[in-house]
């Protein structure tokens, strides 16, 4: 049946029956029941091209990321397809990869989309406000120059992890295993870092500027055992595990030899043995509040500006604890 006939049947307005079925707007409850009655009495379903057409959208999003690879992103993706999907609204997925002709090809996909998600730390300040100033944009994670709407994780369990090795293990030559530059996620975990050893009155140790994948973290075991560390707080669990497995490669013990750390909490960090201990981030929840908010944004409805989500310590092996 058509809209049409489905508004007739329940005394509504075409209008009505699109709010109802979308979930959005303002409805009341006697409404909103009628409505589902006759659509679930005759099966229901828009013309995605129709309705697009209709509202002058094109029923579609873009999320971009600066990579694709990895249990992080998969993560966020599945968050976002979680509340995509049965919106009936297609995602495009994206990834610059720090190629220079990305920020032109942003602005031309944002032409064929209603609205844009962009991870922090992606694309330069000039093109997120060109996009924001045009299109709805929500940002994922923290970003030194971000639209009007953020999502992000909070640090303080990452500042946690750092006062548990500290204070718990008594550990007191650490290193910072990542590269905050051009990423604000990283660059708020580094600031965690030497503000959980101020408070204890030290200065915080060493920086070690590595990439983000298993293979980083690999390279970097020579110069992290040549430094005499007692513990590598690396900027995320994909580098921790790489680095783990260069350490007990070489027929050492983890955490007997160092300690060794990470963020995300991926699936393998439970698996491991040792397990690595980690802070844990709601991945999906993040992709899936972006979504929610940016469709919001689409829909002309007021939303917060900041939205934080907590993360938490998961405390195994490889710091010293017990699994």
């Amino acid at each position: 049946m058509s809209v049409r006939e489905i508004a007739k049947l329940a005394g509504v307005s075409t209008a009505t029956v699109s709010r109802v079925y979308r979930g959005v707007g303002s409805v009341s409850a006697a409404t909103r029941a009628k409505v589902q009655a006759a659509i679930e009495q005759y099966g229901y379903r828009p013309s995605h091209l129709g309705e697009a057409l209709a509202n002058r959208r094109h029923g579609a999003l873009a999320v971009v990321f600066p990579g694709l690879s990895g249990p992080y992103f998969a993560e966020l993706i599945n968050g976002v397809e979680s509340v995509a999907v049965p919106r009936q609204v297609s995602v495009h997925v994206i990834g610059t990869h720090l190629r220079r002709e990305a920020p032109d090809e942003l602005l031309d996909v944002a032409r064929r989309v209603d609205g844009m998600a962009i991870h922090g730390g992606t694309v330069p300040k000039t093109v997120i406000m060109e996009l924001a100033a045009r299109h709805p944009v929500v940002m994922i994670g923290p970003d030194p120059h971000p639209a009007p709407v953020v999502v992000r994780t909070d640090q303080q369990a990452f500042r946690l992890l750092v006062s548990h090795l500290l204070a718990d293990h008594g550990l007191r030559k650490l290193v910072f295993v990542g590269n905050p530059e051009g990423s604000p996620d990283l660059t708020e975990r580094w600031e965690a870092f030497a503000a959980a050893h101020a408070e204890l009155g030290l200065r915080p140790g060493k920086q070690l500027r590595t990439g983000l994948e298993q293979t980083h973290g690999v390279q970097a075991a020579d110069e992290v055992l040549a430094g005499g560390f007692d513990g590598a707080v690396c900027g995320n669990d994909e580098t921790a595990l790489g680095l783990m497995m260069a350490v007990l490669g070489r027929g050492l013990r983890v955490p007997g030899d160092l300690v060794i750390t990470g963020v995300d909490d991926v699936p393998m960090s439970s698996l491991v043995s040792p397990g690595l201990t980690t802070v844990a981030r709601p991945l999906a929840e993040l992709g899936a509040t972006a979504t929610r908010l940016l469709l919001d944004l689409i829909n002309g409805a007021d939303v917060v500006p900041e939205t934080v989500l907590p993360s938490r310590l998961v405390r195994r092996a490889s710091c010293g604890c017990r699994d």
